[in-house]
């Protein structure tokens, strides 16, 4: 999919059919036509056009003559078929050519639909430089909005896990923290290309770039440590209950032991008296009272003694 974009005179943004100098053109899952297009029209390296299409491209910074190429990984959140949200990364590629500036991703993202739809102040296609510092905001802003959220989810698991046996929700924490592996990678990368960035000359910026850029990082490292931390967080917790439930079934399998013991005390007692040999009490005429009142003695005694001992 290609859409293009244009800031006005009047400051508005407007989408065109046709590109032109200063122009966004974003692309979502183009296709080969759309790529070779784009390509051939603005002198770009086919590589900057398909290496942000690969999900397993790292992050980086790289110049081509007046083209540089910006990979970062985006941070992203879907939904499985329980309606459980599911966060992951995908790179996105920006390319600040002479004339334009492309955005090339494999999905599309809420932070583009922030630009698309006049939702950024400060706002210009043609500002290139500042364009992508203000992406790179929003990502590390939508970082630490899917951190916060993933924390919520942590703390709804732990409610569940202080009285389930189950695994469900062990394999739940488990997803989450595969996602706080994914987004620490990602964010250690992202900021090692926003250290290069501040310190190069790959691209021209002025004294409120610069700033702008510094505070990227500074959310950045934020989004890093608040990772790091939940993912600590997570581990021990992880662990922890995973004794809790062994724990829990423990206690069960000892309260359905001692239960088996007590009824099995009845059954001997009537297996005795149902032996076709001499018993004793076998001519009383109370001889069945008798049995019961044994074999209620005996278990009871013996419920007793578990229950001294805490067995339940």
């Amino acid at each position: 999919m290609k859409k293009i974009y244009i800031s006005t005179e009047e400051g508005m943004l407007k989408e065109t059919d046709s590109m032109m100098n200063g122009c966004w053109i974003n692309l979502i899952a183009p296709t080969e036509t759309e790529i070779t297009e784009i390509a051939t029209g603005l002198d770009i390296p086919f590589a900057f056009m398909k290496d942000p299409l690969d999900e397993e491209e790292r992050s980086r910074i790289e110049k081509d003559g007046e083209n540089v190429l910006i990979i970062v990984n985006l941070p992203l959140v879907s939904f499985d078929e329980k309606n459980m949200p599911i966060y992951d990364t995908i790179p996105l590629g920006m390319i600040i050519a002479k004339n334009c500036f492309i955005t090339v991703c494999l999905k599309d993202n809420p932070i583009f639909h922030q630009f698309s739809e006049g939702r950024m102040k400060s706002f210009f296609t043609y500002k290139k430089t500042r364009f992508s510092l203000q992406i790179l905001y929003c990502m590390a802003t939508a970082y630490l909005k899917y951190l916060k959220q993933i924390s919520k989810k942590t703390d709804s698991i732990e409610k569940e896990l202080h009285q389930s046996m189950k695994n469900k929700e062990l394999f739940s924490l488990l997803n989450i923290e595969k996602s706080l592996v994914y987004f620490t990678t990602s964010l250690k990368s992202n900021n090692i290309v926003m250290q290069k960035m501040l310190k190069s000359n790959y691209l021209k910026m002025y004294d409120d770039d610069q700033e702008l850029l510094e505070d990227v990082i500074i959310e950045n490292q934020q989004a890093i440590e608040m990772a790091e931390t939940h993912m600590s967080i997570l581990s021990g917790m992880m662990d922890a209950f995973a004794s809790v439930i062994s724990n829990n079934v423990n206690i069960v399998m000892k309260f359905l032991t001692s239960f088996t013991i007590i009824l099995s005390l009845p059954t001997m007692v009537a297996s005795f008296y149902g032996m076709n040999v001499h018993i004793p009490f076998q001519d009383v005429p109370y001889s069945f009272t008798i049995a019961i009142m044994i074999s209620f003695l005996l278990s009871g005694v013996t419920a007793l003694v578990f229950w001294k001992k805490k067995f339940f």
